[in-house]
């Protein structure tokens, strides 16, 4: 009989030949999972500034530093010597065609209009007698009872007569002129500045400064510079137009619209100097918005582009095949797309191929991505990156 210890002994084996089968397959286990490779982490997306390309009418402007001038401007003069007596305007308010401004002695002007009106009395009277012995002397030559001689020679003094008074009539007119200088009244109506001489004083006609000036300003003007090419746009777009084009002016930083007038003039010569020509605008300014000195931006319209696909102008990029712009797909990689420009103005850029609207484009940050680049960032509107680059930059 068997001892207990062999009867255990095939079962002691077996799972000793157990545990070194699962130690060898542990120790396998170990060696692959240290052997094998971790997975490279996928590349994190790239961070910029994206904006949506935008389909809407826009108008095509040139745009230039304009300054705010009098429409009209109007220094007030004496016309003859005298002393001013008083004036009838307060400084700084607006006065009315016609409105008396200041009173000059009308004493001298007064005493020689009364001596001309003297003399055509004296004058009148003695008319009227040659008048009465000119008739005489008609009856008598037809009676024989008088002279050819005299009568013609009573003639001629009745035609001496006449003129003189003809003459008194206009010495009449003329110190009437002189004495209505005595009252000076505005020329036009407008905006008076400061009172330049005081009651008391003895103004002269040679006077440089005058008594005040008057500038008109409502309505007003604005006077600003283009470029010399631009001329032959200008009078394209006035052939085009039955109405006067639109001028809008700005305040410097050109966030704020002022007024909207329309173009009055564009200067006959481009100034050879800087090859620049002088626009004018006239503006309606009851508010007294515009003011005469003020510097600000205009721009001149010229028309306006239905349905333009729009980008602000830091999306355009360029190399040596032309332009493009970076165009993110739906799962945010993006492409290389070539777009055709028509033009840039105020930091908005007029696409005419390559865009469509709504799509994501780069607006910040092309230095850092290439085509198939993955890009995350946060959507600027196309409003406030335009309002930037425009504040930033001018127009092209």
């Amino acid at each position: 009989m068997k001892s207990p210890f062999f009867q255990r002994r095939p079962i002691l084996l077996t799972a000793a030949f157990l545990l070194v089968l699962a130690g060898v397959a542990t120790l396998g286990l170990d060696r692959d999972a240290r052997s094998a490779k971790p997975p490279e982490p996928a590349a994190p997306p790239v961070n910029v500034t994206l904006a949506r390309v935008q389909q809407h009418a826009m108008p095509i402007y040139q745009a230039g530093v304009g300054t705010v001038t009098p429409l009209a401007s109007v220094t007030v003069k004496a016309q003859i010597d005298g002393q001013l007596e008083r004036v009838g305007f307060t400084e700084g308010q607006d006065v009315k065609a016609g409105q008396m401004l200041a009173q000059l002695d009308p004493r001298t002007q007064q005493a020689q209009l009364q001596q001309a009106q003297a003399q055509k009395a004296k004058d009148q009277a003695q008319l009227a007698n040659a008048r009465l012995d000119l008739k005489r002397y008609t009856t008598l030559l037809a009676q024989d009872a008088a002279t050819q001689q005299q009568f013609d020679t009573q003639k001629t003094l009745v035609a001496q007569l006449d003129a003189a008074v003809k003459v008194d009539d206009a010495l009449i007119k003329s110190a009437q002129v002189q004495l209505s200088f005595t009252t000076i009244v505005a020329p036009i109506s407008g905006r008076v500045g400061a009172r330049l001489v005081d009651p008391g004083n003895i103004v002269h006609t040679s006077d440089v400064n005058g008594l005040v000036v008057i500038n008109q300003i409502d309505p007003i003007a604005v006077v600003f510079t283009l470029p010399g090419e631009a001329v032959q746009g200008i009078h394209r777009a006035q052939q085009a137009s039955r109405q006067p084009l639109k001028v809008q002016v700005f305040t410097r930083d050109d966030q704020t619209l002022l007024a909207t007038g329309e173009l009055v003039l564009v200067n006959n010569q481009i100034d050879t100097s800087n090859g620049t020509v002088q626009v004018k605008g006239r503006f309606a300014n009851p508010t007294h918005k515009l003011w005469p000195g003020q510097y600000l931006n205009a721009h001149l319209v010229l028309g306006e582009r239905e349905n333009a696909i729009t980008v602000p102008a830091a999306v355009v990029q360029r190399n040596q095949e032309g332009t493009y712009a970076y165009v993110v797909n739906a799962d945010d990689t993006v492409r290389m797309q070539s777009i055709k420009v028509a033009l840039i103005q105020d930091g908005t850029a007029i696409v005419d191929a390559g865009l469509t609207a709504g799509e994501r484009v780069v607006l910040d940050g092309q230095y850092k991505i290439t085509s198939g680049t993955r890009v995350a960032g946060a959507p600027v509107s196309a409003s406030t990156a335009m309002g930037g680059a425009s504040a930033a930059g001018g127009s092209r």
